[in-house]
């Protein structure tokens, strides 16, 4: 079975409930291994409020996370390096690059933020 990334609006949309994702994860369930970077992880954390703990903990535990190698940094130092743009974010580097590395499609409801074409992305919101 393939695995997916999921990026971190992705799992913020998945705990706010919006229908858009949960139609998106069921339509990709059967194909696909749900997983996240450690970025990911963090970035949940650091916007979570303290109601939201509990059901951050269940959709984490159902996740294979992925952590941030050598590997994964140095492609994810590549990625920002060659980019022309300032708003390309280390962190979605990094999330992209877990992907890559592990040879995953990542899913996200912003596309525009992973012009890497080694990875395969699907838009989430569609």
């Amino acid at each position: 079975m393939s695995k997916i990334v999921l990026d971190t609006d992705v799992l913020i949309d998945l705990l706010r409930g919006r229908d858009a994702i949960r139609v998106f994860l069921q339509n990709v369930a059967d194909r696909f291994v749900p997983c996240c970077s450690v970025v990911s992880v963090a970035e949940l954390y650091a916007g979570m409020r303290p109601e939201e703990e509990k059901a951050t903990c269940a959709l984490l535990d159902g996740l294979v996370i992925y952590p941030v190698t050598h590997r994964v940094a140095e492609a994810a130092g590549r990625f920002k390096k060659r980019s022309t743009s300032r708003r390309l974010e280390l962190a979605d580097c990094l999330i992209a690059a877990t992907a890559f590395i592990e040879g995953a499609t990542l899913a996200t409801g912003n596309v525009k933020d992973y012009p890497m074409p080694e990875i395969t992305v699907f838009n989430a919101r569609r």
